[in-house]
């Protein structure tokens, strides 16, 4: 009996090393890719696109801030942009900019984007620079 298991031991070893190796070159190839954040003073510009399907934009904002990070130089007082929505794990989850919510019902959703590029990172973790552009759009359609 104790000579099924060591295979079985060694098997359930290996994996969990493969995983852990996995794991780290998947963190390795993150924190090498990520843009780091830029202190000091800085300005962007923001672009509010608030109907699905619109080629104008309902509002551009130059906010000016020392901010590092999108969510907080958003959140000034002064930013000209208003967000709100709900807190999870990974941050705000923006459910609402300048007054106007997505319908869900609808499957309505803000979509930010840098230069006209999606961002794979939420407001909370979108590193800021010096002359960066940023478009928030009303998006229909998971």
């Amino acid at each position: 009996m104790d000579q099924n298991k060591k295979p079985l031991n060694k098997k359930l070893i290996a994996g969990v090393v493969a995983l852990i190796a996995v794991i780290a070159i998947l963190l390795g190839v993150y924190l090498n890719n990520r843009q780091p954040a830029t202190s000091g003073s800085k300005t962007i510009t923001v672009s509010v696109f608030d109907t699905v399907g619109s080629t104008e934009a309902s509002n551009t904002a130059t906010i000016t801030t020392d901010e590092e990070y999108l969510r907080g130089a958003l959140e000034q007082e002064d930013s000209g942009i208003s967000i709100s929505g709900s807190e999870s794990e990974y941050g705000l989850f923006v459910t609402t900019v300048d007054g106007v919510t997505a319908d869900d019902s609808k499957q309505q959703w803000w979509c930010f984007t840098k230069g006209g590029e999606m961002l794979n990172t939420g407001v909370d973790s979108t590193p800021i620079a010096d002359g960066d552009t940023y478009e928030i759009t009303l998006t229909e359609g998971y």
